[in-house]
């Protein structure tokens, strides 16, 4: 650990921004331990219990639902070019206001409409997570200019400022989508994200209701981005 240039103020900064989050949602640190490292880490494991009839899984789509993202995408391109010192204190505002949104406030609201099916945004990108929530037994079809991108993102694309993981998880998907070569910045599909939102799907009947509650709850972004439909060539489908 570097005790200079303040280091012992950013780790306090850490801490406290970690404890304020675990506040939010209600938790406790019970615990901890440090390690030395050439880099700084930070990091929490997390136990706690559930009601067994309240669990949302993540492959139990039903034909007609739609699909709800709350948070935008570009968070691995974005963090990407901040690590490179290619982005300004305004964008970076921007990006931790984004990455310090929690999903508590939004995973409580499904209690109230019909929710078949949930998932986080994470490494794996919308790409690879909605792939998971597919299950080989359905097909999402995404309206591609509903997904919320953040516009700095997708000029950063342009400029092939793309982390390992997204352009790794295109490799790997590209055969379960169709032809996404025809939209440009497609990577901001498989963009791997850090801090993302939930996918949702809901009834149709259900989901401008809870697209509306969402946005009153902070999630300004939140979107209805796709439907699901019966298994066709293609998991994941864009028009």
């Amino acid at each position: 650990f570097d005790k200079t240039n303040h280091s012992y103020e950013v780790l306090q900064e850490i801490l406290q921004g970690g404890q304020s989050k675990i506040e939010e949602c209600g938790g406790v640190i019970v615990g901890g331990h440090t390690i030395e490292t050439a880099e700084m880490l930070y990091g929490l494991s997390v136990t706690g219990t559930l009601d067994i009839d309240k669990i949302y899984k993540n492959n139990s789509l039903r034909k007609d639902d739609v699909l709800i993202l709350t948070k935008p995408l570009g968070m691995g391109i974005l963090t990407t070019a901040l690590k490179n010192d290619l982005i300004g204190i305004d964008l970076i505002n921007k990006i931790v206001k984004i990455l310090s949104q929690l999903n508590y406030k939004a995973s409580k609201l499904l209690d109230n409409f019909d929710v078949s099916a949930c998932t986080d945004i994470t490494g794996f990108g919308l790409a690879g997570h909605a792939f998971e929530m597919c299950d080989n037994k359905k097909t999402i079809e995404f309206t591609f200019d509903k997904i919320p991108i953040i516009d700095e993102a997708i000029n950063l694309a342009k400029k092939k400022i793309v982390p390992g993981g997204s352009l790794r998880n295109k490799q790997y998907l590209k055969e379960k989508v169709n032809n996404i070569n025809t939209y440009e910045n497609d990577i901001l599909f498989y963009d791997a994200q850090t801090s993302g939102g939930l996918l949702i799907a809901v009834s149709q009947n259900d989901s401008e209701n809870l697209l509306k509650n969402l946005k009153n709850e902070g999630y300004e972004y939140s979107s209805i981005i796709g439907i699901v439909k019966e298994k066709q060539e293609f998991s994941l489908v864009l028009k």
